[in-house]
């Protein structure tokens, strides 16, 4: 059982629908969002394209979530324009990581710290970390170290700190394959059981699902990997490797499957307490919005980018459990 402070658990009913399910929007991206709309456009948006599309995907979405996850590079401004019930996580990282060193060591954010992350309006911190369990001892350390200090940053500052954890092989280039979707549930809930220990202050996990649903038979034509009940299996036992509340990040899946792989987990058993869903929800109105402008980008999103988080939360009343259950306050 977590046991959470008083400031915390009223952080945590804040990024929460009533019942205490997380049905949060995000739109952290940075890097990647700046490419999808320079590829969508013939003209330069640069930086302002970007505040101003995370701007009007928290206006028009936030309505509809029970929070926002934002980056305070180029989200501060979208913070400002969210719902009045909807709270803010705000992340921490710097976006990517250093490719030629081995690794893919986590950085922080040079100029914010935790005091000033919270000073902004923050709920609750988010940062990411890619990991493998089967690297070396001495990367991995780093990786262990890096996290104890931001819990403890956490502690301090009396605030819910959620950890993205995203796998990788470190021999295996390509994560979506079919080398990878073999050994994907032993690196998904393997990396669980480590960031679940108490030494890391962790208040939520923000994970993968265990399996390439591509690969899932019944949600392929083509060969698969795991039949339905080793994917179940697998859900299973992901519940089984964390007593913290834990969301699923959508990976950047399409509305459609993302709602069906919910369904299959809850199917599973799985005791999952939300979502933390970015691309699946947002990412095909970056064309209209680039292409077309604003009142192209907002029309979208009030229609399919409305029925993609309405659609995807009527599936959260059906799946999703509380956290409430998880936790108790100190």
């Amino acid at each position: 059982m977590l046991k959470l402070t008083k400031n915390k658990m009223a952080a945590m009913k804040r990024l929460s629908d009533e019942n205490g399910i997380i049905g949060a929007l995000a739109i952290d991206q940075r890097g990647s969002l700046k490419k999808m709309i320079s590829n969508a456009s013939t003209n330069e948006i640069g930086d302002q394209g970007i505040i101003e599309f995370k701007k009007v995907v928290s206006r028009e979405l936030t309505k509809y979530s029970s929070s926002i996850l934002l980056d305070p590079e180029y989200g501060l401004p979208a913070a400002k324009e969210r719902d009045e019930q909807a709270g803010l996580l705000l992340a921490y990282e710097k976006t990517g990581y250093d490719a030629t060193k081995p690794g893919r060591l986590p950085d922080l954010l040079d100029e914010w710290s935790v005091k000033r992350l919270k000073e902004e309006g923050a709920d609750a911190i988010k940062f990411l970390l890619y990991y493998d369990v089967d690297e070396a001892k001495e990367i991995n350390d780093l990786k262990h170290a890096f996290v104890e200090r931001l819990g403890s940053e956490c502690v301090a500052e009396d605030i819910p700190f959620f950890l993205e954890l995203v796998s990788y092989d470190a021999n295996i280039e390509d994560v979506k394959g079919h080398d990878y979707a073999k050994i994907k549930p032993h690196k998904v809930n393997d990396m669980m059981k480590e960031f679940s220990k108490e030494r890391y202050q962790v208040d939520v996990l923000k994970v993968e699902v265990p399996v390439n649903m591509n690969f899932v038979e019944g949600f392929t034509e083509g060969e698969f990997i795991y039949t339905k009940e080793q994917a179940a299996q697998y859900f299973n036992e992901q519940s089984e490797a964390t007593h913290l509340p834990y969301i699923y990040l959508s990976a950047g899946v399409s509305a459609q499957l993302f709602r069906e792989t919910l369904e299959f987990a809850a199917q599973a058993g799985a005791d999952f307490n939300g979502v933390l869903c970015g691309r699946a929800t947002w990412k095909n109105g970056v064309e209209p919005f680039a292409e077309q402008g604003e009142d192209a980008g907002v029309e979208w999103l009030q229609n399919e980018g409305k029925n993609n988080i309405t659609e995807l939360n009527s599936v959260l009343k059906r799946t999703a459990k509380s956290w409430m259950e998880k936790v108790e306050e100190k």
